[in-house]
């Protein structure tokens, strides 16, 4: 038995340091010895033990199915075992850990049904015998499993506890679960975040000395982030620092993707500045050329199309264009921000040429390459990289546009730019566990192609496996994401006709330009309003007063400074964003599509917007959408208080009272599970609770309930959610504006999933002030008001000090 474990011991070490085949020869060593052995019983769990460790090299050389068949085998010994004799605790460790390997194999294969098995099976072994750790490691896994199908808050929820339960045994927490815990959030969006969970990683292995490739991985997903954030000098250091790491270890595509994000850092200061030196153009360009093709083509590509928009910039369109043609065109696997960089490249040489139309007809067909990608994958889970290009090709075509002055054109354009994700029809809940199956098998496939590249290991059979099991899901009627299929971009006559008599006003901006797109009756004017920052500085005054304003007990002095500077702020957004458009909008009820910044502005604190109904969209698109849908019959209105409310904000009893009659939830009563099963169907669901505006992500926002925090994305996968939601604790109307200039919170994630309307405030509210217009508000929907009208009643009561805003239609 001593022989047979030095010698186990001794293979592993040979794997490490002369590779799996060394390590397999040392098992098959193993193995002759494991036959001399009398004992059957102890045969077959030596016998286990021996395939367990053939599968684990296996795997880790990218035989994925082969170590599946070891794992299976593994599993037969020791169950066999089991079967035929007294169990022990040991052997229930050993088959919580092949379960393990072999649930984490399958999650690679993208097997996720399998992998759902032999995880869960794992985790309830290890709890039911007292394996803490075990069921640590399978909990991890299991996040593994959960983000590699896309389900970022599961997999989330999943670290968190695995992490808990090693603290809670005093183990050491593995060092992948902080850098996979990062990798989930910028799937997320939420790169800040992202970026504060690496440098904690960082922090820890550097302290302890960490393995270099560790550090190096670290390091590099830490420059993403930073790129995604815009803090380029922190992504050149983290990406010049992994590069070093990566080269000592050996790992070619780690070298080349962590060069290519400084590649990334350089060309973007030089087109930020203007100041293009041709040192940065041939750096990219000696970097593609040394790249070994076909296995890194993709990154020399993205490499010579950095290369030809700086000599774009430095006005050698010769150059430029030679550069180009070496750019392989997109195949059908191509990624998106391949595409989307490509057709930048190419409206940017047509502008150089002088070519207008061409130029827009490449940025056409990009943002049709971004609709399609947008149509798999369900519109909020695009990656910040990707959303970027489109952002830069949707810039471009506004400035190309505005050049000429067309106000129809730019309307046009700016629906085709800012209609994204609101244009999705949001589906009824639809129960079908084949076909959610069978999509997260496609999307773990992916990602299964991609690591597998990186590693330099073969793809196809995994390419194969997914276009069956894509197949499969077209067969069963493939809907991805949780939107269905788009609408149609608004057209201007559409529009047109279903504002009557009110008026729209689309707000756009081109570098330091802002303008507004007027659409009134018939007519279409285009009104230039000035500095975009001043207007935006503006808007961030005016809010920061607010919230200084908010508080109940402020003293008199201070009020009365606070107001003075509030309405000073207010006066100076009015004069440059409504009094020039006054002879165009008359007295008539708004539409706004604010753009950037604008998105802050509390409309009802503007003076000449004192007591008018206004309704603020995220594209006209979308309020169309919004304003066409069919009331429904009368539905209940809901009414929910959160933990932890003063007296005042919480006081439901009270608006309960202006309906005959009405759902209170407060307390226990107010759980997670209650309040969404209450608000699925409801007319008006008018929620008091602490909230949280999680700036990176719209469906990570939350809402704290009893029980705990309710996710946008929660309420999101409501089949029915309500049609009017009032968020009055808190201020969830705050968006982020995406690239794409797509504003993006709680409440515009429930106008996205269904909702037709939201009334949240923008900025912070007093306790008194919020009770009290809302109050006003519920007595005067009640009474039959439209929600615009009794809101905006409200809010002209006390501007300064109630900027709520009625988002979607009223």
């Amino acid at each position: 038995m001593t022989r047979i474990r030095l010698s186990s011991t001794l293979a592993a070490v040979e794997a490490e340091t002369s590779g799996p085949a060394a390590g397999l020869d040392g098992l098959a060593e193993v193995r002759r010895l494991v036959e001399d052995v009398a004992d059957p019983l102890v045969k077959d769990e030596l016998r286990g033990g021996v395939e367990h460790n053939r599968g684990l090299l296996l795997s880790n050389a990218g035989l994925i199915e082969d170590a599946i068949r070891l794992f299976d085998s593994a599993l037969e010994h020791y169950e066999h075992r089991l079967s035929t004799g007294e169990p022990s605790l040991p052997l229930f460790e050993l088959i919580v850990k092949s379960l393990w390997s072999r649930g984490t194999a399958h999650t690679r294969l993208g097997s996720i049904g399998q992998a759902r098995h032999d995880l869960t099976r794992a985790l309830t072994l290890a709890t039911e015998h007292g394996l803490p750790g075990r069921a640590a490691d399978a909990d991890f896994a299991l996040g593994l499993l959960e983000m590699r199908i896309g389900d970022i808050p599961a997999a989330l929820r999943r670290f968190e506890a695995s992490e808990r339960a090693y603290r809670a045994q005093g183990l050491d927490v593995p060092v992948l679960l902080g850098l996979h815990r990062g990798q989930a959030l910028m799937d997320a969006g939420l790169a800040d975040e992202a970026g504060t969970q690496l440098d904690n990683v960082l922090t820890v292995l550097r302290a302890e000395g960490g393995v270099a490739r560790y550090l190096g991985n670290v390091e590099l997903y830490r420059a993403v982030a930073a790129y995604m954030t815009g803090d380029l000098d922190l992504a050149r250091t983290m990406a010049s620092s992994a590069r070093q790491r990566m080269r000592r270890w050996g790992c070619q595509t780690c070298v080349t993707n962590a060069t290519l994000i400084g590649l990334r850092v350089d060309a973007a200061v030089a087109l930020r500045s203007g100041r293009v030196p041709r040192s940065v153009t041939r750096r990219a360009l000696d970097f593609a050329d040394e790249l070994p093709v076909p296995r890194l083509a993709e990154q020399a590509a993205l490499a010579r199309m950095l290369a030809a928009r700086l000599e774009i910039r430095r006005g050698d369109v010769a150059a430029a264009a030679d550069i180009l043609d070496r750019v392989p065109r997109p195949g059908k696997l191509t990624p998106i921000d391949y595409r989307m960089l490509r057709r930048l490249c190419r409206a940017e040489l047509a502008i150089a040429r002088g070519q207008r139309a061409v130029a827009l007809a490449e940025i056409r067909a990009g943002l049709t390459d971004l609709d399609h990608v947008r149509d798999r994958m369900g519109g909020l889970e695009l990656l910040s990289g990707t959303a970027l290009h489109g952002r830069e090709l949707a810039g471009l075509a506004v400035q190309l546009v505005l050049e000429r002055g067309n106000a129809r054109r730019l309307f046009s354009w700016l629906e085709r730019t800012r209609a994204q994700t609101y244009r999705y029809e949001p589906l009824t809940h639809v129960d079908n566990p084949e076909l959610a199956e069978r999509i997260a098998e496609v999307r773990s496939l992916t990602q299964s192609i991609h690591q597998a590249e990186h590693d330099g290991h073969s793809t196809a059979a995994l390419r194969a496996r997914r276009a069956e099991r894509l197949r499969e899901a077209n067969r069963l009627g493939w809907h991805t994401g949780r939107w269905g299929s788009p609408r149609p971009v608004a057209a201007l006559p559409e529009v047109m006709a279903r504002l009557g008599d009110r008026a729209l006003v689309s707000f756009a901006s081109s570098e330091d330009s802002l303008v507004a797109v007027v659409v009134v009756g018939s007519e279409v004017r285009l009104a230039r309003l000035g500095s975009a920052e001043q207007a935006a500085e503006s808007a961030r005054m005016l809010n920061a007063d607010l919230n200084a304003l908010a508080p109940d007990h402020l003293p008199e002095p201070l009020v009365r400074v606070m107001s003075v500077s509030a309405r000073k702020q207010a006066d100076r957004l009015d004069a440059q964003l409504i009094q020039p458009l006054a002879e165009l909008i008359g007295e008539r009820e708004l539409v706004v599509v604010p753009t950037g910044a604008l998105y802050a502005v509390p409309w009802g604190v503007l003076p000449t917007l004192h007591g008018r109904p206004t309704v603020v969209a995220p594209s006209a698109t979308a309020w169309l959408a919004a304003d066409r849908a069919e009331a429904g019959s009368t539905g209940r209105t809901v009414l929910v208080r959160g933990p932890g409310l003063p007296a005042a904000v919480g006081e439901i009893d009270k608006l309960g009272a202006h309906y005959a009659t009405a759902a209170l939830m407060s307390g226990e009563n107010a759980s997670v599970a209650a309040v969404l099963e209450a608000l699925d169907g409801a007319e008006i669901a008018h929620l008091a609770a602490h909230g949280v505006h999680e700036p990176e992500n719209a469906l990570f926002s939350r809402l704290e309930l009893s029980d705990g925090p309710v996710y946008a994305h929660e309420m999101a996968g409501l089949a029915h959610p309500p049609r009017q939601v009032v968020l009055a604790a808190c201020e969830l109307a705050l968006n982020r504006i995406r690239p794409g200039d797509e504003p993006l919170g709680f409440a515009s994630a429930l106008l996205a999933s269904g909702s037709r309307m939201v009334v949240a405030p923008l900025s912070r509210v007093g306790d008194q002030a919020c009770a009290a217009a809302m109050d006003d508000y519920h007595r005067s929907l009640a009474a039959g008001a439209r929600p615009a009208v009794a809101l905006a009643d409200a809010i002209a009561v006390d501007p300064l000090r109630r900027p709520f805003v009625c988002l979607g239609s009223g």
